[in-house]
Formats: C-alpha cells, sequence, structure tokens
C-alpha cells in the first residue's frame, strides 16, 4: 500500500533489506504503520494517525538509519501539504534535523513540497513536469495528484480548476480531511470572484462532509 501511497517514499523503504526473501519484523511493521497513518490522516482521524506515525517511526528509527527516518517524516509532510495543512509538518520540519544523511533525493523532494525549486531530475518522475493545474491531469495516484496540487497552492496557482481536480480526486478516494479543506478553499476562490452559487454549494457539500460519521 505505501508504494500505492507514495511511491517516492515506499520505494525507498521497501528497498532497504531487498536481496532475501523474508523481510524483518521492523520493515513490514514500519509499511503497515505509514500505510496506517496515511488513511486515517487523510479520514481524518488524527488521534490513530497520531499513534500509527509514531509506530512507524519508532520502527524504522530501530535500524539506525537516518535516511529512512526522515523518508517517513516526508510521508508526514506530503499529507499535510495534500490537506492544504501548512503548517510546521507541512514544511518538514520533522525531515529538517535529518536532512543532512537523508541524500540528494529526499532533500529534492522536501523543497518540492514546501513550493521551493527543486532540480526536476532528483525528484519522483509524476513530479518533474508539474508547472501549472493543466499538469495534474497527467498525475495518476490519487495522492500524488493531491500533493501536487496543494504544491501549486503554495507557489501561488491557485485556481478554481486546481481546487475542482483536487475536490473530485479527494471525493473519489473518501478522504475527509482534504476534501474539506478544498471544498473550503473552493468556496472562498468563488466568493473572491463574485460566485455566490459556487462558494454556496461548496459549503453545502462541506456540512455534508463534516458531519458525516
Amino acid at each position: 500500500m505505501i508504494r500505492r501511497l507514495l511511491p517516492f517514499v515506499g520505494a525507498t523503504i521497501l528497498a532497504a533489506c531487498g536481496g532475501g526473501p523474508v523481510q524483518p519484523d521492523w520493515q513490514n511493521n514500519a509499511h503497515q504503520s505509514l500505510a496506517g497513518y496515511s488513511a486515517a490522516y487523510l479520514g481524518g482521524r488524527t488521534r490513530v494517525a497520531d499513534a500509527e506515525f509514531t509506530r512507524a517511526r519508532d520502527e524504522l528509527a530501530r535500524t539506525g538509519r537516518a535516511d529512512l527516518v526522515a523518508r517517513a517524516e516526508l510521508v508526514r509532510c506530503a499529507v499535510h501539504v495534500a490537506s492544504l495543512e501548512f503548517d510546521d509538518a507541512s514544511n518538514c520540519a520533522g525531515f529538517a534535523p535529518l536532512a543532512a544523511d537523508a541524500g540528494i533525493e529526499a532533500r529534492a523532494y522536501a523543497a518540492f513540497l514546501a513550493g521551493q525549486h527543486a532540480d526536476p531530475a532528483a525528484l519522483p518522475a509524476q513530479y518533474r513536469a508539474l508547472g501549472a493545474p493543466a499538469t495534474l491531469a497527467g498525475i495518476e495516484a490519487p495522492l500524488s495528484r493531491l500533493i501536487a496540487a496543494g504544491v501549486l497552492v503554495r507557489r501561488g496557482q491557485l485556481s478554481a480548476e486546481l481546487a475542482d481536480t483536487a475536490i473530485d480526486t479527494a471525493s473519489a478516494q473518501g478522504w475527509r480531511r482534504p476534501l474539506l479543506a478544498w471544498l473550503e478553499t473552493r468556496a472562498r476562490l468563488a466568493e473572491q470572484q463574485g460566485d455566490a452559487a459556487t462558494a454556496a454549494h461548496a459549503r453545502r457539500r462541506a456540512a455534508l462532509v463534516a458531519g458525516a460519521r
């Protein structure tokens, strides 16, 4: 599942103990907990997400490999960006102390998530051509598409088209947290454009999502 959620991060962790048919316990536990973290966070279950992330990070820390722990921190950073939660986590605060040992690709990905310039050659393939909302259509994985949308917002490229794509993506996956964030963003944008009907529609959808149990 991690391979599908975040191919760049997952592939690195999955390869950590390659070469043998049996994966060590820490690796399996970290995979499961990172997947659980992403699913819980995107679903709006913060307490569960926090517990899963702590478990994943602890399992990876057992190896003494800062590069693996750094990539777990990038998972956390990325799902915050996808959810438009621009806070310490989305600024990769947990990654910063590990950056020196994380590798060029991880540092480039952290810069990308922060909306900063990053060498395209060092980024995951799905992000290398990202320059405008229209390029989101070429990103197949839903989470990667939402991450890219969040990065474009950080770059000041918010548009109705971008928000609508992100809303459709989060809605199709049932991802409550980013859906609420993107619906509110769409409503505010519509209000700025004098489109009261679209703003009201977005807020009705958000109320429905917020009331779901």
